[in-house]
């Protein structure tokens, strides 16, 4: 056997099981339970990035994601990464070294921004609002004034407080009365709540597939109008990141189709089929079934005797923030789902650590069954613990939310 201090030159394979992971229910911020065709286009053969075949399929994901965004941008695309990828491609080419940004402070990826923006050479600027409430137009017009800002970047769905952002046409408005181009994260609305990049006037989209898409992370959709490629093609001073720089991506993705990096040719197979997916259902009939599971779900945690966290009015359906009981530890819950159901949902994160639990509605996950399934789990949990809730009073709203 060798020492501590020698390398390993062999491994027993026999001590390395075939892989078997545990089939969890995903009920949490993401990933979502992945659709089935998808999974099945991810086991088809590999072609080559440059195939004639693979750019066929390009084009097809690409005139996807514009359904999808409810966009013509020609500069459409899926980036080769997860939604973070996405979300820096998305920063790091449209601020410029010098720039300044405005960000909020109404959520923890608004936070990412800022990072974001600042690694990119931008100074940062500050819309406020508390976490678990929109921005507020009027505060961004202030800031708007104030500031000059050269972008203005907005979460449209925030995870980390459960609230959907209303009043963008206004904020988008507001920001191009200022010059400034407007970047909005749709992470978590993407194929599940109504968004409308061309006629909100959004300049720069940024999404990952692995929430209301249902698909597992790994290209992530980006959207940029004209106005905005423009800003990223006419800069003085290359990105910071050679990978996500957009003029470069442009060669491969854009008419010429040349090499710029190897694709990752499974996920682009996968992203497609969720993306048909979409399609065959029809946008507008995904986010209404989001809306209608989303509120079962939402009517069984207040059935039981728990409280939303976000008011009704900025109530975000794919991901729902309920507030935890008091004298309830947070992540025993989590971890009590997944030992006795194999379920997934998730604490807080930030300023709303240990005091909400995040509980996903999106994609294959959400479906009827699945809806149940987590109200009745959630209730059984708590109940054990000591919380004061009525988990059958819960399931019972459920139900009747789900037949009407």
């Amino acid at each position: 056997m060798p020492t501590a201090d020698e390398p390993k030159s062999a491994i027993d394979v026999s001590e390395i099981d075939e892989l078997t992971p545990p089939d969890r229910t995903l009920m949490g911020p993401g990933p979502s339970d992945v659709h089935p065709r998808v999974l099945q286009a991810m086991s088809t053969p590999l072609v080559g990035h440059l195939d004639p075949s693979f750019v066929e399929i390009m084009n097809e994901v690409q005139e996807l994601l514009r359904y999808t965004f409810r966009t013509d941008n020609q500069w459409t695309i899926p980036v080769s990464g997860t939604g973070s990828a996405a979300m820096e491609a998305a920063i790091g080419n449209v601020v410029e070294p010098g720039d300044t940004m405005l960000v909020p402070t109404n959520g923890y990826f608004g936070g990412r921004m800022a990072s974001m923006a600042q690694r990119a050479g931008g100074e940062v600027v500050e819309v406020d609002a508390p976490w678990g409430e929109p921005l507020d137009p009027a505060d961004v017009s202030d800031a708007m004034a104030e500031h000059d800002p050269d972008v203005f970047g907005f979460v449209h769905a925030e995870t980390s407080t459960g609230v959907l952002q209303p009043n963008v046409p206004e904020l988008t408005a507001t920001a191009h009365d200022h010059d400034a181009l407007v970047i909005a994260d749709t992470v978590t609305s993407i194929g599940g709540v109504e968004l409308r990049v061309d006629e909100w006037g959004i300049d720069v989209a940024y999404a990952g597939p692995q929430k209301c898409l249902s698909c597992p992370p790994g290209a992530s959709p980006l959207t940029l109008s004209d106005e905005a490629m423009k800003k990223v093609l006419s800069r003085e001073e290359d990105p910071r990141s050679w990978y996500l720089d957009l003029s470069l991506l442009e060669g491969y993705w854009g008419d010429e189709r040349a090499y710029h990096h190897t694709a990752p040719i499974t996920n682009v197979y996968a992203i497609r089929e969720a993306l048909r997916l979409v399609a065959e259902e029809g946008i507008e009939d995904r986010w209404a079934r989001h809306e209608r599971l989303a509120g079962a779900l939402k009517a069984g945690v207040e059935g039981m005797g728990l409280e939303m966290n976000a008011p009704d009015e900025f109530w975000l359906p794919s991901l729902n923030a309920v507030r935890v009981p008091d004298g309830i530890d947070d992540g025993e819950v989590c971890a009590e789902l997944i030992e006795r159901y194999d379920l997934e949902i998730a604490s807080g994160l930030g300023d709303l650590d240990g005091e909400i639990f995040r509980i996903g509605c999106m994609g294959y996950s959400a479906r009827p069954e699945n809806v149940i399934y987590v109200v009745t789990a959630l209730g059984d949990v708590l109940e054990s613990l000591g919380a004061s809730v009525e988990p059958g009073a819960g399931v019972s709203a459920v139900r009747r939310a789900l037949s009407e």
